[in-house]
C-alpha cells in the first residue's frame, strides 16, 4: 500500500467517552465517532470508571467510524491509541480487569503519597531527601493530591491487599486498550511517567529505577515493559480485527497519553511552540529539550512522545467542567424530558454581558487545583456577586475565570521555559468557541492561534504517530499540516480592565485559600460534583 492509499484509524478514550477517526496522509478526517461512557464520583474523593465500558465505547465507536462513506476499511494500515493520563487499571494473569480504573480525578491516594513522600520535621511536605532523589531522576515528584498513578497503585496495596497480590499488571488507560488490541503489554517513556519510578535523565533510555520501585514499595513485576517513544507496539489481534472488519497485520502503534498526543496534533511541535489546551480541563505546555522541574509550582519536562524530547507537564483541574456544572446542575437542569441547554446556546448567552461581567468573578477550582498551585482543598464559586448579576454574566464571567486561571499559570509556564510565549495556539473543544478565543487573546494578552478541527487534536496527534510508525512520514511533518485557520489579537482598550480583575483573581486566592483548606480538609465536597 503506497502512502497516499494509506489510511489511520485513530483512538481517543476520554473521561466523557472514546472517539474514533480515521485520518488519512493529508490530515483529512473521512470519518468520526463517539461513543459515551460513565463517570462515578464516590465519597472521599473517587473517581471510577468501568474498564469494560470503555471497551464496548471504543468498540462502537470504531464500527460507526469505520462505516463512513469516506472510509475505506482496505485502506487502514495501522491504528493509535491516545486517552486520559494518570488513571489505573488493575489486570489479572489472564488480562481480565480486577475492579473498576481508577482515573485521573481520584484522590483517594494521598495519605499514601504523604506517608512515601516523607516529610521534614513534620512542616516541608517531602523528606527533603527523598524529593531530591525524585527530582534528580524524574524530573519531579507524586503530587500530594493523590491523583498520579502512583497514588492509585499504592492506594490498593493498602486497602485492597488481596487484589494487589494478584495484580498482573498496573496498566494506564491507553495501554490497557492497546493490550485489548494487541495482547502485548507495553508503556511508553510518556505514559508511565506518573508513576515516579522512572530514571528519565537520558531521554533516549528512560527505564524503571530499582532505588525509586524500592522507595514507593511498588513491585516492578506488575508493571509493564517500556518501550521508546514512536514505537510499533505490534499488530492488531486477528480476533479484534475480524470484529472491527479489517484486514489482518494491521499495525498498531504504541501511541502516547492524551497530553503528549495533543501537544502534536496541535501542530505547534517545535520546541518552545506552545499550545492552551481547553476541554474537560486545561493546560499550557509546550516541547522543551532539557529536563527541568518547578517544584513549587507543579510544573516538570517529562518524556514526550516524541523521541529525544520533553514536554512541559502542568495542569488546571477544571475549565470545560465549570461549563458543564453550570449548564447541566444550575441553569438547564434535567426536566422530565432530559433535554439540556447546549453550549452554544452559553456562546449566546455570554456574548449579551460586557467584558468583565461588569466585575463580578468566577473562581474555577471546582475540584481542587493542580498548577501553578497544588492544592486538592481549593474550592471554587462566584465573588462579587451582586443583584444586577444575569445569567448572561454568570455565563460570560465563568468564561473569563477559566481563562484568568490560565493567565496564572501563562507566566510560571514561560519562566519555566525561559521565554515569552509570543503567541498561543488554543485548542480543545473550548477553542471552537469564538467568544471564549477572544476572551482568553484579550486576558492572556496574547494573540491566540485558531486551528481546524480543534476537538480533534488528541486523535489528530495519535495519527500522527501511526503514520510515523508505517514509516512513510514523520510524526512531525504529519502534525505540521494543520492548518492555522485565524488569529485573534487581544484588544488593548480591555487590558487595565482584565489587569485589575487578575488582581483580584489572584488576591481572592491568597486571602482565602487557608480557609477553603479548613473547610474542605476531608474531601468531603468532592463527592458531589
Amino acid at each position: 500500500m503506497t502512502r497516499s492509499e494509506a489510511q489511520v484509524l485513530a483512538l481517543d478514550l476520554g473521561t466523557s467517552g472514546a472517539k474514533a477517526a480515521v485520518f488519512t496522509p493529508s490530515g483529512r478526517t473521512v470519518g468520526l465517532a463517539f461513543r459515551p461512557t460513565t463517570l462515578r464520583l464516590l465519597p472521599g474523593g473517587g473517581a471510577e470508571q468501568d474498564p469494560a465500558d470503555w471497551w464496548h465505547a471504543t468498540l462502537g465507536a470504531c464500527l460507526e467510524c469505520l462505516h463512513a462513506p469516506g472510509v475505506d476499511r482496505t485502506r487502514i494500515a495501522a491504528l493509535g491509541v491516545t486517552g486520559q493520563w494518570s488513571g489505573t487499571v488493575a489486570v489479572g494473569s489472564a488480562g481480565q480487569p480486577l475492579r473498576p480504573a481508577l482515573i485521573w480525578m481520584d484522590s483517594r491516594g494521598a495519605p499514601a503519597v504523604d506517608r512515601v513522600a516523607g516529610s521534614t520535621f513534620g512542616v516541608l511536605p517531602y523528606s527533603v531527601p527523598r524529593l531530591l532523589r525524585w527530582v534528580a531522576l524524574t524530573g519531579g515528584a507524586p503530587g500530594k493530591s493523590g491523583k498520579d498513578a502512583l497514588a492509585h497503585i499504592l492506594y490498593l496495596r493498602e486497602r485492597e491487599p488481596e487484589l494487589y497480590a494478584e495484580a498482573r499488571y498496573f496498566f494506564e488507560p491507553k495501554d490497557y486498550l492497546n493490550y485489548r488490541l494487541t495482547g502485548v503489554a507495553a508503556a511508553g517513556y510518556d505514559s508511565i511517567s506518573l508513576h515516579w519510578v522512572t530514571d528519565n535523565r537520558r531521554i533516549d533510555a528512560v527505564d524503571y529505577h530499582p532505588g525509586l520501585l524500592g522507595l514507593v514499595g511498588i513491585d516492578r513485576e506488575k508493571l509493564p515493559p517500556l518501550l521508546r517513544p514512536e514505537s510499533e507496539l505490534g499488530t492488531l489481534l486477528p480476533e479484534v480485527a475480524e470484529r472491527l472488519g479489517l484486514r489482518p497485520g494491521v499495525r498498531v502503534a504504541l501511541g502516547a497519553p492524551d497530553v503528549h498526543a495533543t501537544a502534536i496534533g496541535s501542530g505547534a511541535v517545535r520546541n518552545h511552540r506552545p499550545h492552551l489546551y481547553v476541554g474537560t480541563s486545561s493546560w499550557l505546555s509546550c516541547h522543551v529539550p532539557f529536563k527541568k522541574t518547578d517544584v513549587l509550582h507543579n510544573l516538570a519536562s517529562l518524556p514526550a512522545a516524541l523521541a529525544g524530547r520533553y514536554l512541559l507537564i502542568n495542569e488546571q483541574e477544571c475549565a470545560g467542567a465549570c461549563l458543564t456544572q453550570l449548564k447541566d446542575r444550575i441553569l438547564f437542569p434535567e426536566d422530565g424530558a432530559g433535554a439540556r441547554g447546549s453550549f452554544a446556546e452559553l456562546d449566546r448567552i455570554a456574548a449579551l454581558a460586557p467584558p468583565g461581567s461588569d466585575n463580578l468573578l468566577f473562581l474555577p477550582w471546582l475540584y481542587g487545583e493542580r498548577s501553578p498551585v497544588e492544592d486538592h482543598t481549593l474550592r471554587g464559586g462566584f465573588f462579587n456577586y451582586s443583584l444586577g448579576a444575569t445569567r448572561a454574566h454568570l455565563v460570560r464571567a465563568v468564561l473569563e475565570g477559566i481563562a484568568q486561571n490560565a493567565r496564572w499559570l501563562l507566566g510560571y509556564a514561560e519562566r519555566f521555559a525561559g521565554q515569552r510565549f509570543d503567541q498561543v495556539r488554543l485548542v480543545g473543544g473550548g477553542a471552537k468557541s469564538k467568544l471564549w478565543s477572544q476572551i482568553y487573546a484579550d486576558v492572556l494578552d496574547r494573540p491566540i492561534q485558531l486551528c481546524a478541527d480543534p476537538e480533534l487534536v488528541s486523535l489528530r496527534g495519535v495519527a500522527a504517530l501511526a503514520f510515523g510508525a508505517l514509516g512513510e512520514c514523520s510524526s512531525e511533518d504529519f502534525a505540521e499540516r494543520v492548518p492555522v485557520l485565524e488569529t485573534l489579537e487581544p484588544r488593548r482598550e480591555l487590558r487595565g480592565l482584565y489587569d485589575e480583575l487578575y488582581a483580584a483573581f489572584r488576591g481572592y486566592y491568597a486571602n482565602n485559600r487557608r480557609w477553603l483548606a479548613r473547610l474542605n480538609r476531608s474531601g468531603g465536597s468532592d463527592a458531589v460534583l
